[in-house]
């Protein structure tokens, strides 16, 4: 069975390809996408937050795994594209003369790097899921 949080980023992601698709729909959009980086900016925290870190990275000396370090690697990469994204985002909804229809071409392939590069870290992660508890 599939930890809580897995459930959570998959809906999640469900959410970010429909807004992907209907994103004509500016009032859809935008929350939907927004809402979606904070849900990613707010996961590790939560995780931070409950689960027991110390003994799975270094008790069980899972930090030297490369599953591990391939996560990690994969939001950093998340990451960098959520801040560019956002750049482009903001350059379509402020453009400047001549700019627009580069910037919205530059801002799809961004998305569709995040989907990739998301949907990587959501099956990495849920292969890295630790099973429920009894």
């Amino acid at each position: 069975m599939l930890a809580g949080t897995v459930i959570a980023a998959l809906v999640s992601y469900l959410l970010m390809v429909a807004a992907f698709y209907w994103h004509r729909v500016r009032g859809f959009h935008i929350p939907v996408m927004v809402g979606c980086l904070l849900f990613d900016l707010g996961m590790p925290v939560y995780l931070v937050l409950n689960r027991d870190w110390q003994t799975r990275l270094i008790e069980h000396g899972d930090i030297l795994s490369f599953g591990v370090w391939m996560h990690f690697g994969l939001i950093i990469a998340l990451f960098v594209l959520y801040a560019v994204q956002v750049q482009t985002a903001l350059q379509i909804l402020r453009p400047k003369p001549g700019e627009e229809e580069v910037s919205r071409s530059a801002h799809r392939a961004q998305a569709k790097g995040i989907l990739l590069v998301r949907a990587l870290v959501i099956a990495t992660g849920a292969v890295l899921a630790e099973p429920p508890q009894a």
